[in-house]
């Protein structure tokens, strides 16, 4: 079924791990597709594995001008019928470790730089179109160590709804997709028998015992992004195989 047929969705932080899952499913579903990355190997591989067939926008938002280019793309692509953002980047670190420096950074990616994109990118969403806001598990766990992560997280999906209260007369809904222990690029540091050894441990905490695929938190996220889910607005979705309850 190409549930996108005819739509234009864009992505940001699309060049690696759910982003990317999603713009692969995106493009099989008929979607034409435009996504965000900075990292110049994450761009690389979007491109081998994406072709021809996704328009990829090299985008640093701690840079100024992070949105000409952006909204210039836009603008020749004309109007779009989904917006995904995706973007952020997560560390951690005791408080006695935190400097102003860290915090002005992770909350203007994580946060600024997605408020400022949803609102120039709102005009060119069509009536009627959806908008995700990817956010994290770390908002409900309390976890020590996360907290600069999880503040960030939490501001992003209370706008979030903010936003689906806003776009609702144009018919926009506005949703937020909450991932768990999903394998991604945010363990990427660790060695690889570490990562594993710690992915491991992690399973055995949940109801599911296995760590999710991107694949699995993307699906969630196009089922927002597509009329299946056409009235659903203002809505949280965990994608936590069972973190959550325990």
């Amino acid at each position: 079924m190409k549930r996108f047929n005819n739509k234009t969705i864009l992505i940001t932080g699309g060049t690696s791990g759910i982003g990317l899952a999603g713009a692969k499913r995106l493009l099989e579903e008929g979607a034409k597709v435009i996504i965000t990355g900075r990292t110049e190997s994450h761009l690389f591989e979007a491109k081998e594995q994406l072709g021809n067939n996704v328009i990829i926008v090299e985008n640093d938002v701690e840079k100024e001008d992070f949105l000409t280019d952006l909204l210039s793309v836009v603008k020749k692509s004309g109007k779009i019928d989904g917006l995904w953002l995706n973007a952020a980047f997560a560390a951690g670190g005791d408080l006695n470790t935190l400097d102003k420096n860290s915090i002005d950074k992770m909350f203007h990616v994580n946060v600024v730089a997605p408020m400022l994109q949803m609102g120039a990118l709102s005009p060119f969403i069509n009536n009627g179109g959806a908008v995700v806001v990817t956010s994290s598990s770390a908002v409900y766990e309390g976890q020590s160590s996360i907290s600069l992560y999880s503040a960030t997280k939490a501001a992003i999906l209370s706008a979030a709804k903010s936003w689906a209260a806003e776009l609702s007369p144009r018919g926009i809904r506005v949703n937020s997709i909450i991932p768990g222990p999903i394998k991604s690029n945010l363990r990427s540091s660790l060695p690889d028998d570490l990562r594993q050894q710690f992915e491991e441990e992690l399973a055995k905490t949940l109801l599911l015992k296995r760590i999710g695929e991107p694949e699995e938190a993307a699906a969630i996220a196009l089922f927002l992004l597509s009329d299946d889910s056409s009235y659903v607005t203002g809505s949280e979705y965990i994608v936590d195989g069972g973190l959550l309850m325990k």
